[in-house]
């Protein structure tokens, strides 16, 4: 008759009561008859040892999954940065268009260019899907520059005071700076860094966008020139 393995738990406390002197457990083979405790030893041994190397072999999936995620997000990313090479050959009326294409793309409405002399930092304005004002500021700087605070906090003064804002939006093709982020982040304004408007001009909603922490997501590092 076939020799019928123990569950890998049952066996434990068995092979336990075997190294401290029990010499035979019972009716493992299924047919009534002992084993020794050699045998015994060596079929536990050989039960624990495929769920060690299953645990092991879950183990090394779970760090390969992890690392191809991370593969995946920063080819994504590398892809988006190139998508904006035709972004920085803009003009600055032109990359306001840019933005409000964008806006309309994703479902805005009453999306209207308005940036010019006198703006009081809004360059676009319109509707979210949901009903909310949107005011965005557009700041279409060379790569390696960055954008900073003082930007943010006159973009800040007039937003919500003088346009209604619901959800002031700055966009950037470049970096924002350390400083300019905690300012956002203080002030809950939506920034746009180079990064992210490159997910967004290569399909990322806008919706999407709104809702990342800006105190975390993205890097204040510059991009190189050229």
């Amino acid at each position: 008759m076939p020799v019928r393995l123990p569950d890998a738990q049952m066996l434990r406390p068995r092979i336990e009561r075997d190294v401290v002197g029990e010499l035979y457990l019972g009716d493992f083979d299924g047919g009534g008859r002992s084993m020794g405790t050699g045998a015994v030893v060596l079929m536990a041994l050989a039960v624990l040892g495929v769920g060690s190397a299953a645990a092991i072999l879950v183990r090394a999936g779970r760090r390969e999954a992890e690392a191809e995620k991370v593969r995946l997000a920063e080819q994504a990313r590398v892809q988006a940065v190139r998508s904006m090479e035709a972004v920085w050959g803009m003009g600055d009326r032109e990359f306001e268009e840019y933005v409000a294409d964008l806006c309309r793309r994703d479902g805005c409405t009453e999306v209207r260019r308005v940036g010019g002399a006198n703006d009081l930092g809004a360059d676009v304005m319109g509707r979210l899907p949901d009903g909310r004002k949107i005011v965005v500021q557009c700041k279409r700087y060379a790569k390696h520059r960055t954008v900073g605070s003082p930007d943010l906090q006159k973009f800040n003064g007039t937003a919500r005071s003088e346009h209604g804002a619901d959800v002031p939006l700055f966009v950037a093709s470049c970096k924002f700076t350390k400083q300019a982020r905690a300012f956002a982040a203080r002030h809950d304004l939506v920034v746009v860094d180079v990064d992210l408007l490159g997910f967004w001009n290569s399909g990322t909603a806008l919706t999407a966008l709104l809702d990342l922490d800006i105190g975390r997501s993205g890097t204040n590092r510059r991009m190189a020139p050229g």
